[in-house]
């Protein structure tokens, strides 16, 4: 009798579990939507009022902001990485770039931009994490202007703003479908 009461206990912090990680998961999709949007928005005001050299000078200040505002309004780390950095302040970490590779072959086997996501708990020597990752991928230029600044064939004014702010660069040389990048989340369980 003992060990059904067990399995039952068991079954239900298993269940326990299940629902946070799925809460956990909507909680990071949805902060990751609002920080991509945000993103988005002070770009094309950027792009609007002096063209790409504008919008990096944006990226360059905002996006750093907004995800350290992201952090602080919700509780997790909210960042980006590439596997290509342009700021090395976002390099990834190991799990992280084990998992822009795996996003990297995803595409490569014909996987679509939504499939681009993954979750995980991982332990280190600080805790237990709950990390999300969801994938960017480079849209066709007549969809969003991202390639302006990432792309292959860079205007030179645009080239010259990227270079004085970032003289390691190595985030250009896009073409629409490949992985970009990601947004990276972290939370403390």
């Amino acid at each position: 009798m003992k060990k059904l009461v067990i399995a039952v206990m068991l079954s239900g912090l298993s269940f326990t579990v299940s629902a946070d990680i799925d809460q956990y998961k909507a909680e990071a999709k949805q902060i990751t939507g609002a920080f991509f949007e945000e993103l988005k928005g002070e770009l094309g005001k950027g792009l609007k009022a002096g063209g790409p050299v504008s919008a990096i000078g944006i990226c360059n200040t905002r996006a750093p902001a907004l995800a350290m505002e992201h952090s602080q309004s919700s509780g997790w780390n909210v960042a980006r990485t590439s596997l290509k950095l342009r700021n090395p302040d976002n390099a990834p970490d190991a799990w992280e770039t084990q998992v822009l590779q795996q996003f990297e072959e995803q595409r490569a086997r014909g996987e679509g931009p939504d499939a681009l996501v993954y979750t995980e708990v991982v332990e280190d020597g600080e805790g237990k994490y709950f990390r999300f990752m969801k994938g960017i991928v480079m849209p066709p230029l007549e969809k969003m202007p991202c390639l302006m600044c990432h792309g292959e064939d860079l205007d030179p004014s645009t080239a010259a703003a990227l270079d004085q702010l970032y003289p390691q660069d190595q985030a250009r040389g896009y073409k629409a479908g490949q992985v970009r990048g990601a947004f990276t989340l972290k939370k403390k369980l």
